[in-house]
């Protein structure tokens, strides 16, 4: 008797402690996602709380339980795997011109911080290696897992590929380029999750022929009951980006009436409070 009554104090002590570990955020995140199919990736890892595509809004976008963080990946000089939107660093660091004149050693020496300064003093640009490891480490020590949905903005699929295999996000996460990069990814890894865009209904059967997608990334302005329905009567899933005017609660709606299975957003909190009623 003694011995079971132990057990149950050691069991409630295990609970109260991995309670503690559980942020507002998640709790938020976990009453969404049990009330709905359509799932969330955080453009530029934004978190509308840290400067986009840093480690620093990352952190808060995985607190915040999305599903996927969407990465711009670029090549430095030295070909080193960089995290980066723009081609040129003027936007959002203080540094200028094309990233790809920079080795690594000299874009660390940047600030990613651009409008954030006071808040951030010394976010860095972080690399493709930097995040992966954030992120493995998350899911690792969390319930809700949390993949990579990768912009292949400037970067060969081989090194891509061998990191994300590294670091064990390889098999869930999706990867998003041109028509020309996703068919070497294709060649390099049959597996990949590769996604292209679909700007036109026709375009549909020579990229499934050519690129075997496992997503689509539609144009929400393009966006249709029976596009959808195309689209997943082969087996495919429709991404979509509701981003700038259309990020707004008439298209989160929209989004799952039409059986969408994932919208990109800049407004992660926007999305599960509009589903909430919160």
């Amino acid at each position: 008797m003694k011995k079971n009554i132990w057990l149950m104090a050691l069991s409630m002590a295990s609970i109260m402690s991995c309670q503690r570990t559980i942020s507002p955020n998640q709790i938020e995140a976990w009453s969404f996602k049990s009330q709905q199919k359509l799932r969330i990736s955080a453009h530029r890892g934004n978190s509308g709380l840290a400067p986009e595509n840093t480690l620093a809004t990352f952190q808060k976008t995985l607190d915040m339980g999305v599903d996927f963080i969407e990465i711009d990946v670029r090549t430095s000089k030295d070909n080193q795997l960089v995290i980066l939107h723009d081609g040129t660093l003027n936007r959002t660091t203080n540094g200028t011109g094309p990233i790809a004149n920079l080795t690594l050693a000299e874009i660390k020496q940047l600030k990613a911080n651009k409008g954030w300064e006071g808040q951030f003093p010394d976010e860095r640009i972080p690399t493709l290696e930097e995040t992966l490891q954030l992120v493995e480490k998350w899911n690792k020590q969390k319930n809700t897992k949390t993949y990579i949905y990768v912009d292949c903005k400037q970067v060969d699929p081989k090194p891509l590929l061998k990191l994300m295999k590294q670091y064990h996000l390889d098999k869930e996460s999706v990867y998003y380029g041109d028509d020309d990069f996703l068919e070497k990814l294709k060649m390099e890894d049959p597996l990949s999750k590769r996604m292209p865009s679909l700007n036109k209904a026709d375009e549909m059967e020579a990229k499934i022929k050519r690129l075997a997608p496992y997503a689509f990334d539609v144009n929400w302005l393009k966006m249709n009951a029976q596009l959808v329905k195309d689209i997943h009567e082969k087996n495919i899933r429709v991404y979509s980006d509701v981003l700038g005017p259309l990020d707004q609660a008439v298209n989160y709606k929209k989004a799952k009436e039409l059986g969408v299975d994932l919208i990109q957003t800049d407004h992660v909190k926007s999305v599960y409070r509009y589903f909430l009623g919160n």
